[in-house]
């Protein structure tokens, strides 16, 4: 079992910064993939980046690289997204998820956090 709490979702101006935080707590946290989703009004959650605790880190949408990226720190449980240059298409519910390493499926969510990005 992976318990997941997202915070760090605000409303800013285009052009700023926000770091999102992901807790995680889980006996073996080592064995999970935790991934950054979000989804926009209206559109489908799409997959932003996954962190393994080995440090890989994959980013899936074009639109990011760059400017998101995706940090840990195994000793406090936590998975960061850190994104700069923030656009008005930005403007989401950022997840945080977790799978197991040897799983395709993401099976634990977090509530959710929400960003708003003003142009």
């Amino acid at each position: 079992q992976v318990q997941l709490v997202e915070s760090g979702g605000e409303s800013v101006q285009a052009g700023a910064s926000l770091r999102l935080t992901c807790e995680a707590s889980a006996r073996t946290l080592s064995t999970f993939v935790v991934g950054w989703f979000r989804q926009a009004p209206g559109k489908e959650r799409e997959i932003v980046a996954a962190y393994n605790w080995s440090g890989g880190v994959t980013i899936y949408v074009d639109s990011v690289k760059g400017r998101f990226t995706v940090s840990g720190d195994y000793a406090k449980k936590t998975v960061y997204l850190q994104m700069n240059s923030l656009k008005a298409e930005d403007t989401a519910v950022y997840y945080c998820a977790a799978r197991l390493f040897t799983s395709g499926d993401y099976d634990y969510w977090g509530q959710g956090t929400q960003v708003t990005v003003s142009s």
